[in-house]
Order: C-alpha cells, then structure tokens, then sequence
C-alpha cells in the first residue's frame, strides 16, 4: 500500500482508552499545528466507534476551537447523546493540554429509501485530460513560491488534480469558484465508514481557499492568516474515495475577515455524494508600527 495512505489509515485507527474515550495521534512531518481535516477524520471515527454497523453518518459539525499540538496525542470524548428508532446522536470533543481544541455533533442514519434529486455536476475536464501529480511537480513547479513548491512536494495521501492553476502563480482576482479531483492514493478497504472518515479529511483541503480567489491571494501568501473556523458536511450517497471525486467549491460571500465556502463531491459518472460548508478566518496580516 502507498506509505502516505497506510500513514493515513494509521492515523484514523484511534486507540480506544475507554468505552467512551479514544486517543489519536498526528503524523510528525514538521506541521506547526495539526491539519484541521485529520481532528474531522478522528472526530468522526471516534463517534463512529460508538455507533452500530448499520448506521451510517448522514452529517457533522464541527467548531475548531484551538490550534491543535502535533507533538502530543489528542484525546476524543464522545457523548451519547441519542439511540432513536432510526437516528443515533453523538457528541465528540478533542481535548489537548486538558482544553478542547475541536467539537463536533454527528448524526447517523439506517439507510432509507425516499425521494431524490440533486445539483448538476459541473461541465469541467475529466482527471485523465489533466496534468497528473508528477506531471504537475515536473512543469509548474519549479516556477512556482517556495511555500506553494514545499506543499505540493510534500508526500500526502491525497491526489489532487486542479483543474485551474492560476490561483497559485497569478495576483489577478479571480471567481470564487474551484474544481479540483481527489482520490486517495491507494485502495482503501471495502468499509463504508472508512470512505466517509478519508473523505471527511479531505475535505479541508482546498475549501478555505476558494475564498480567497476574488482578492488575488491564497491561504500560502505571508499577508493572509488563515485557519478554519467550523466545518460541516452532508452525506447523501456511499462511495469510494479511492476513486476520483470532484471537488466542487465555491465562495458565497467574505466580510469581518472570514470567508464562507460551500463545497460539492461527484463521482466521476456525476452522482452528488457529500456536500460541505466552512467559515474560516481571511485576516490580513497587519505590520508592528
């Protein structure tokens, strides 16, 4: 298996401490805080943990309350709140350094059938038609700012094919709209719940950016702090997420220096399987007088 993945897979695998209390670790890759989709993943596996097989989690949402410490492991509480006859309720914080750095409320579901529709998926080019992650590093860059070089040659455990660039070498303001495919790395097992906690990780990324393209800028520019405030997320269909989804974002509005972003995944055949939505901080860095 890709070492990134099995990393991945790793990392979600949270040690149980108590039939209500689990404990996860962060990758030592030199992050000066824990990545906000890896406290969704283990959040979410957390609550999942405690729920029977044949539920499923419809939705979460989540509050990043502080910057989490990769150095020391984070502790999961999970509250049953509810065991209905169809929905099972949990409750789940993340505590380090004895304070909670994330909480989140997740809802979970028996499969039901009932009426159906959905958004259309964006006309935009298949992950065949674009540049490959090798091809990407081989071409662009070499020419690209050092943070933006230093991401993308970072080994993750998430492919990504953007179907725009631009953001990332232009200043020219652009539309608050983002494409880009996701896959995992490597398969995944036939688990449902662990297509629904990778996808959760995946899903920070990118998101918070999109925000920022009507102000020709990006989360990797020095003049901007940005973070993730809160996050939720929708699940209407299952999926694989070791096979590719497009990552549909856009921005709906930015003002007290937060930006609102909503965000679509479709499989490639054009099925809306998640939706998200995320405010995250914008705030542009202020010099010492």
């Amino acid at each position: 298996m890709n070492t990134a993945i099995d990393n991945l897979l790793q990392i979600l695998d949270l040690e149980a401490l108590e039939s209500n209390l689990f404990r996860g670790r962060s990758p030592q890759v030199g992050w000066q805080r824990v990545f906000g989709g890896q406290v969704i993943g283990q959040a979410l596996v957390a609550a999942s943990r405690t729920v029977v097989e044949d539920r499923h989690v419809h939705s979460l949402h989540g509050y990043f309350l502080r910057p989490g410490d990769p150095q020391v492991p984070i502790i999961y509480e999970v509250d049953r709140i509810r065991d209905g006859g169809s929905f099972t309720t949990r409750r789940v914080v993340a505590i380090q350094h004895g304070e909670a750095i994330f909480s989140m409320s997740a809802s979970f579901q028996l499969h039901e059938d009932g009426l159906e529709h959905q958004f259309d998926m964006p006309d935009v080019p298949k992950p065949d038609e674009l540049p490959s992650d090798r091809e990407l590093k081989e071409k662009f860059l070499a020419v690209a700012p050092e943070n933006v070089r230093r991401y993308w040659e970072r080994e993750r455990p998430i492919e990504m094919r953007p179907v725009e660039l631009t953001h990332y070498f232009s200043k020219k303001p652009l539309p608050p709209r983002q494409y880009v495919w996701v896959r995992a790395t490597g398969k995944l097992p036939d688990e449902e719940r662990i297509h629904q906690c990778v996808l959760a990780y995946a899903s920070d990324m990118t998101l918070l950016d999109t925000s920022l393209f009507p102000h020709g800028t990006s989360v990797f520019s020095p003049k901007i702090q940005a973070a993730s405030l809160d996050h939720a997320m929708w699940f209407h269909h299952p999926f694989r997420a070791d096979e590719w989804l497009l990552y549909a974002t856009d921005s709906v509005s930015s003002s007290g220096s937060r930006g609102l972003n909503r965000g679509s995944f479709f499989t490639m055949d054009g099925k809306l399987v998640a939706s998200t939505a995320q405010e995250g901080l914008i705030r542009l860095r202020r010099k010492d007088k």
